[in-house]
């Protein structure tokens, strides 16, 4: 039997057949046996209220003509919501299957490269464990963008005018037109338009990334607690404690570190004047009830000395050459003229300079004296 390749051709066709059978059915079916399939009544979360009753704000004509009118506040009144909510799931899962929708998006986020940063976290088992996904909607490929994530992303408003005439708000899109969904414009949606409206608000409401699935932070949600179900109370009282980035720290040492023990505070650096455009703090620093500020050492700064004009001297008379014969005794320095200080009292810097005299010019056979020849 095996001697022939055709033989040989459908003994691995079968094999392979088996194998897929076994890893993508048999196997799957006997781990999440004991996981519990959720009706369209339990996947109406906190999220999905939110967007429903949104319609009804947004188009009150056509939701009270298609789905009626809410009953005054109170527990009636939560359940007629909620009953509403999963018939209009059920409804708007039946349009998406028979208008096709299936062929052109999917609902899958796979573990490849980039995915999870274009539509968010990848796909888990557990979110096709419902009857809204029975058969699942993975999707054949995809014309359009991926539609797993898509609840929270844009306004009830904005799906409505991309279902009536997607060219309205995406350019050059190839998606089909679809007026029969309202009755003449997109203000006005009718039973299955609502439906579908439901449907895609519901796609990833389940999530505790909804609606920011790209960046998606922990919301510190209590052990055990459904995303959807957990009411912002809830969510408050489970994030106290929690330290956020922008939170001011106390200073543990509002006045500074202290000298080390034996330094001289003179040879500080001198301190610097505050900033005049940075506001002075108002809280005295903690344990300090009446802060008491002492004056702190500064050096003196040393003077510079004043700029002196150079003082106009008269031309010092050459000595007589020695010649043979008795000397002639020098005569008595001359008298300080008025104003003028002597050389041996004055000091620089102690007095300001004296004006400036005019040059007396002097005959020059008065600034020498006669020679004498023995």
């Amino acid at each position: 039997m095996l001697e022939s390749k055709g033989s040989v051709l459908v003994v691995a066709g079968l094999f392979f057949f088996a194998l897929a059978f076994v890893s993508n059915a048999l196997v799957p079916a006997l781990m999440y046996k004991d996981l519990p399939e959720k009706t369209a009544e339990q996947l109406v979360t906190a999220n999905l209220r939110f967007q429903f009753e949104d319609l009804a704000r947004r188009f009150p004509d056509s939701f009270e003509k298609h789905v009626g009118k809410a009953p005054p506040d109170g527990p009636e009144k939560e359940k007629w919501l909620n009953d509403r909510c999963a018939e209009l799931l059920r409804i708007g899962r039946k349009v998406y299957t028979g208008e096709a929708c299936w062929h052109c998006h999917s609902q899958f986020v796979r573990p490849v490269s980039g995915e999870s940063r274009r539509w968010g976290p990848v796909s888990q088992s557990w979110e096709y464990q419902n009857e809204l996904q029975r058969p699942v909607l993975f999707g054949t490929r995809r014309v359009g963008p991926d539609l797993s994530r898509e609840g929270g992303r844009r306004s009830n408003d904005w799906q409505a005018v991309h279902l009536f005439k997607p060219t309205l708000l995406s350019d050059g899109s190839v998606m089909p037109e679809y007026p029969w969904f309202f009755e003449g414009s997109p203000e006005k949606p009718n039973r299955r338009g609502l439906g579908l409206l439901t449907y895609l608000q519901w796609l990833g409401s389940w999530l505790p990334s909804y609606p920011y699935y790209e960046e998606w932070t922990s919301a510190h949600l209590p052990e055990g607690a459904e995303p959807g179900a957990v009411d912002q109370g809830a969510i408050d009282a489970a994030n106290q404690g929690v330290t956020g980035a922008g939170d001011v720290q106390p200073n543990p040492d509002p006045a500074g570190q202290d000298n080390e023990e034996g330094q001289d505070p003179a040879s500080e650096a001198q301190p610097t004047e505050p900033d005049a455009s940075e506001p002075a703090s108002e809280n005295p620093p903690a344990g300090n009830p009446e802060p008491t500020t002492e004056p702190e050492p500064t050096e003196p700064k040393p003077t510079e000395p004043k700029p002196t004009e150079p003082k106009p001297t008269e031309p010092i008379p050459e000595p007589a050459s020695p010649v043979d014969g008795p000397s002639t005794p020098e005569p008595p320095p001359a008298e300080p003229k008025a104003g003028e200080v002597p050389a041996e009292q004055s000091t620089e810097g102690d007095r300001p300079p004296a004006p400036e005299e005019p040059t007396v010019q002097v005959p020059l056979r008065t600034r020498f004296r006669r020679l004498e020849v023995a």
